[in-house]
């Protein structure tokens, strides 16, 4: 996306809506989209009434500008230093980043420039992510003193421990295809088919069951922090209730009769 000239009275997140797929845009671009309070409160709000709405099949998440997102509003974070804030601050962001997992739609991360700090976090939280060979991350708190402890949380969950340790300590960037080696990223296209690539994967998901694509993302980050025995458990009772829904029903009927299924919906 080009940069825009930013009014203080534009919305600092938009939306936009088209076949099932709702396009949030980060547009804070003169201060590389950072998450400040109240874009995380902005963010939680949609995430709320997204979740509810069985129009809605994917989520994109996009940033206006140069950035995709360079972490926190460090300025406003400064502009407040006492412990109360910080600490409020923190968690609204945590919050934020768990409903991304909570939430029936599959979340894609379209980044097209730097993902820094609590941005790269942002980048490990959703659910897929597509990037531009331009794009770069890093988490690099450390270098202006501060251990990107809640980033370590979702970078932990996407790679290696000894490769996101080196991140977190270092605060070093890295390069898009490189986060796509380590599991940051799905997929790495040029920047001039960034929009096309992204639309394709959401197109894949729409044209999947809802039902299916519901349960089976819920069920999914649960079990990550079960024990084996426990996550087949749930694995095995997710798919017993989901072979019960009536969209199962239509896809099996629709694969044995060589049509193509009709989804009820959610």
């Amino acid at each position: 996306m080009s940069a825009m000239p930013q009014s203080q009275d534009a919305p600092m997140l938009l939306r936009s809506d088209e076949a099932g797929v709702t396009t949030l845009t980060l547009n804070r671009p003169l201060q590389f989209n950072s998450l400040s309070r109240a874009m995380l409160e902005a963010l939680i709000a949609e995430i709320d009434v997204i979740s509810k709405d069985d129009s809605v099949r994917v989520v994109i998440l996009a940033g206006e500008g140069k950035a995709f997102c360079a972490g926190h509003d460090l300025k406003e974070m400064r502009g407040n230093y006492n412990l109360a804030f910080q600490q409020d601050l923190f968690r609204l962001c945590g919050k934020f980043m768990v409903k991304l997992t909570e939430m029936p739609q599959p979340v894609i991360a379209r980044i097209h420039g730097i993902a820094t700090a609590a941005g790269c976090q942002l980048v490990s939280m959703c659910d897929l992510a597509v990037a531009a060979d331009v794009a770069r991350f890093a988490v690099s708190g450390i270098n202006v003193g501060l251990f990107c402890a809640t980033p370590s949380v979702g970078l932990s969950r996407n790679m290696g421990r000894k490769q996101a340790f080196e991140m977190l300590v270092t605060g070093d960037f890295i390069d898009a295809h490189e986060a796509q080696r380590r599991g940051l990223i799905n997929r790495v296209v040029p920047l001039e088919q960034l929009d096309e690539e992204v639309a394709r994967l959401a197109a894949s998901i729409v044209a999947k069951s809802p039902v299916a694509i519901g349960m089976g993302k819920q069920m999914f980050y649960r079990q990550l922090e079960m024990g084996l025995e426990a996550a087949y458990q749930m694995a095995a009772e997710t798919m017993a209730c989901n072979m019960m829904a009536e969209d199962a029903a239509e896809g099996i009927d629709a694969f044995v009769g060589k049509r193509k299924p009709v989804w009820k919906g959610r």
